[in-house]
């Protein structure tokens, strides 16, 4: 049976339970949810559901808030509380603060003390519970540090391009009263030279306190009007600074390209890349390679006080760029450039260094209007493809003193032949094949079309580094040696026309290839590796040999006679011209091609009399400021 239970002590029980579940449940606010509420007004600017003491109010809270973070941009904390320790009336919390700061994180912690009136937790608001240094009237700034762009080095580990003096002038808004600031932009445009109507429009749509570019030009180059004068205009400014610049304006442009501001359309296709007021690559290497040169930028915090004086808080270093490693020689750069500086028509040289294919100069002359000629041009090249003709007979059986007919005249199919206006009558006739190469006899390498087997020129170009492509990590044009349509067209093709095409970069390849006696594969930029394609028959030492004698005589004997007396070891070379058509007219491009020691070289004028007459002076020049 089981025992009585007497009804009092059944009661007696129930009340002690009820009583403690009741006194469980009646415990006053929360502090833990006081100080969450706290973190997360503090992570937003929001203060609406924080209880504030002092008969603090939300709106003011707010705007005290905005103002200490204001300089922060759009920086936006992660804060967390944590910590609570309750103690009658009063409980203190911890806040833990991560701000993201250029890549990094800045974190650190600040504490509040809350007091307990009635049902509910308040908080005594001040500037301290943001970072625990700041006082009444601090707020908070952050500054970025640029990232230094990588530089572009050269042979001999030269800066080619790196960081250099500029001053960028423009009208400061906030030093010009609204009414004047179209007149001063248009009085600073005059005076800089640009566009006085297009320039004034950008600087009365800005901003009060905006700083208006005019014009970023280089320290030396400020013209000494503009120094003396843009300071006595109302809010023209002169602000020096640094930007990743050549030696001088156009070098090597059209190869290593520019940097400047991003344009809206990289910012909408690389948004997590770029965003408005970055550098960039725009063209060029400086483009291609942008990703590696980029820098990445640092930033600075600082705690500044009503009267401007900055301490600092926490720092991100900026990391520079990444160099890029590139083989053009500033020297021969220079040298290449002052060659072509008086050419009118389109114009290029590149020279290349045999022993290893580096691309020393590649330049391209004021004719071009930016267009990368030297390393991209495709044009017919005239008789300085005969050097790879000549290797095609050479390997058909023909030897130098091989005798072969120079007439004035040969029909292929049809289609008359002639050799050059001013071809000496004396080199008609039965001669060997080296005094065709020197005198450059059209007829003579016409009449052995027949010895040309199917494919046996496109192999003899692919074997000097003609027509066979690469990716060189730039643009690069080899050429083309496609197989002729015709009797005719392979008759042309051995004087170069046809449907030959090549850059000026591709035949200083075949030059190269010449003179060192190998398959050479131009190069430019350092990382990219370059190696001869499988299946290129390798050129010979004997077939190597019996090219450069035949070049020797095109300076000794023939039409590059004018680089005999060039101080050195010899020089080899060869000449030529290619007819085109443009409007109407029959013109002729200018070519001429020589190596000289651990040097070769291409020189092309869109628009010349002859190769020796139009490129020949511009490869002596070079050649002889080149040494």
């Amino acid at each position: 049976m089981r025992p009585l239970v007497s009804i009092a002590a059944v009661v007696l029980v129930s009340s002690v339970l009820v009583g403690c579940d009741a006194k469980d449940k009646v415990t006053g606010p929360d502090p833990d949810k006081a100080a969450d509420a706290l973190a997360a007004a503090l992570a937003t600017g929001d203060f609406a559901d924080v209880a504030l003491a002092d008969d603090q109010t939300p709106t003011a809270v707010d705007a005290d808030y905005a103002e200490v973070v204001d300089g922060l941009g759009d920086l936006t904390p992660t804060v967390t509380a944590g910590g609570v320790e309750e103690d009658g009336d009063t409980a203190t919390a911890t806040l833990a603060w991560v701000w993201p700061v250029a890549g990094d994180e800045w974190s650190y912690t600040t504490d509040v003390t809350m007091t307990k009136v009635d049902d509910e937790w308040q908080v005594p608001w001040s500037r301290a519970l943001v970072e625990p240094s700041l006082r009444k009237a601090t707020v908070l700034d952050a500054t970025p540090i640029g990232g230094s762009r990588g530089d572009i080095i050269g042979n001999r580990g030269t800066a080619l391009v790196t960081d250099r003096d500029v001053v960028r002038f423009g009208i400061d808004r906030g030093k010009v009263p609204a009414a004047q600031a179209a007149a001063s932009a248009r009085e600073l445009a005059r005076l800089v030279g640009i566009d006085p109507t297009a320039y004034a429009k950008r600087v009365v749509a800005s901003g009060d306190k905006a700083f208006v570019e005019a014009i970023t030009l280089r320290k030396e180059d400020v013209p000494v009007d503009v120094a003396q004068q843009y300071f006595r205009i109302k809010g023209g400014v002169g602000i020096p600074g640094q930007l990743p610049l050549a030696p001088s304006r156009d070098f090597a442009l059209p190869i290593l390209g520019t940097v400047g501001d991003v344009t809206a359309e990289m910012i909408k296709d690389h948004p997590d890349t770029y965003e408005v007021g970055d550098l960039a690559g725009l063209s060029g290497l400086q483009a291609r390679y942008d990703e590696q040169l980029q820098g990445v930028d640092g930033a600075v915090v600082h705690a500044v006080g009503s009267d401007g004086m900055e301490r600092e808080l926490y720092r991100v270093e900026p990391q520079q760029g990444k160099p890029l490693d590139i083989t053009l020689d500033l020297q021969r750069q220079t040298a290449a450039e002052a060659a072509l500086a008086g050419v009118g028509p389109a114009s290029a040289l590149v020279a290349v260094r045999p022993s290893d294919g580096a691309i020393l100069a590649a330049a391209n002359g004021a004719g071009t209007d930016g267009y990368n000629v030297a390393t991209y041009g495709q044009a017919a090249p005239g008789s300085t493809f005969k050097t790879v003709s000549s290797l095609a007979l050479l390997r058909a059986g023909l030897k130098p003193g091989t005798v072969v007919p120079c007439t004035s005249r040969i029909v292929v199919d049809g289609k008359p032949f002639e050799n050059y206006d001013d071809y000496p009558s004396s080199g008609l006739g039965n001669i060997p094949l080296r005094s065709a190469v020197a005198n450059s006899c059209n007829t003579a390498f016409i009449s052995q079309a027949g010895k040309v087997s199917d494919g046996s020129l496109a192999a003899a170009a692919a074997s000097l580094g003609l027509g066979v492509d690469h990716d060189l990590g730039f643009p690069a044009y080899f050429g083309q040696v496609p197989a002729p349509k015709s009797q005719t067209e392979a008759a042309a093709d051995l004087i170069g026309q046809g449907g030959i095409l090549a850059s000026p970069m591709a035949m200083a390849t075949v030059m190269a290839s010449i003179q060192s006696g190998k398959t050479v594969v131009p190069r430019l930029v350092k990382s990219v590796k370059v190696s001869v394609p499988d299946g290129v028959e390798p050129l010979t030492a004997g077939e190597a040999a019996a090219l450069r004698q035949m070049l020797r005589g095109v300076v000794t004997s023939g039409s590059g006679r004018g680089l005999l007396d060039v101080p050195g070891p010899p020089v080899i070379a060869k000449t030529g011209t290619a007819e085109f058509e443009r409007n109407g007219k029959t013109l002729t491009h200018a070519w001429m091609v020589a190596a000289q020691g651990d040097l070769a070289v291409a020189v092309y004028v869109d628009e010349g009399s002859s190769g020796s007459g139009t490129a020949g002076p511009i490869l002596e020049q070079f050649l002889r400021a080149a040494r």
